[in-house]
């Protein structure tokens, strides 16, 4: 059997090699070789230990990876043919439709990823789109010590928080802030965002699979995950955020507008709803 090595895309044989992990690192446990394992396609955090682990082969991890770039693909060039906010004359993300004298501004967004590919996939979601959106890969524990900055710097309408997230025991410990691998990153970011946030202007969406929602709330989210304790999406964070960018400010939007183009509905993401952020001026 091949050695696991770091960066190598593996599943897990105790549960079927139903989901897609990245070895992230290998950890020295008591004698025995520990993963920490990070979703391929999931916002999902997990540790196992190396004789659990095989590596899968490369038609699979094409064939995944080709779904995920095809669903992303398919919403792409929905929202562009029912919105037609995208156009030869879209430039910097602001829309003129000099027919009808009017210019679209559209929120704009600033997220912060965990993960490095899934900060490169988001950036180049959001610019298919059109939208206005700075996205920086910054680990999930440093995100609570660099996001004021960010903030002051960008600007932004609407901040996404994510990463990785994940129960270290499922089925129990669900208000347990030390059961969870990154949801107290998330909390504290979410706090920093709002201390900043003096006039509860910017809307967040903050955690990532099974984080510890209810906690996230209360830190001051708009949306968070995840109710059910499940796993989300990869694109769940940039849907909820492209859907309030691209919402008129006058309109109110809630978690049942979303929740039909979510993985998993309102079991993976949940929130209050936040007023629309994109603004339409007539010249």
């Amino acid at each position: 059997m091949k050695k696991i090595r770091k960066g190598d895309i593996v599943g897990r044989i105790s549960y079927g090699k139903d989901i897609l992990f990245i070895v992230n690192r290998i950890l020295e446990c008591n004698d025995r070789k520990i993963a920490i394992l990070k979703g391929l396609t999931l916002r999902i955090e997990a540790d196992a230990p190396i004789e659990d682990l095989v590596i899968m082969d490369k038609t699979r991890i094409q064939n995944h990876m080709r779904s995920l770039d095809k669903r992303l693909e398919t919403r792409v060039n929905k929202i562009i043919g029912i919105t037609q906010k995208v156009s030869p004359m879209f430039k910097q993300r602001i829309q003129r439709n000099t027919r009808d004298h009017k210019t679209i501004y559209t929120g704009k967004i600033l997220h912060l990823d965990g993960d490095k590919k899934y900060t490169d996939k988001s950036l180049k979601y959001y610019r298919e789109l059109g939208l206005n959106a700075v996205v920086r890969n910054i680990a999930e524990n440093k995100q609570p010590f660099l996001v004021k900055s960010l903030l002051e710097k960008y600007r932004p309408d609407i901040l996404v928080i994510t990463g990785h997230d994940g129960m270290i025991k499922t089925g129990t410990g669900y208000h347990d802030i030390y059961n969870y691998r990154n949801s107290k990153y998330f909390i504290r970011t979410v706090k920093e965002a709002r201390n900043w946030d003096k006039n509860r202007q910017l809307v967040i969406f903050a955690g990532a699979c099974q984080s510890f929602f209810e906690a996230l709330m209360s830190a001051g989210a708009n949306f968070a995950s995840s109710p059910a304790r499940v796993l989300i999406d990869f694109a769940d964070p940039l849907i909820v955020a492209e859907k309030i960018a691209t919402t008129e400010s006058y309109k109110y939007v809630t978690i049942e507008d979303i929740a039909p183009e979510l993985r998993d509905g309102m079991s993976g993401v949940g929130g209050t709803g936040a007023k629309g952020k994109q603004e339409i001026l007539t010249m």
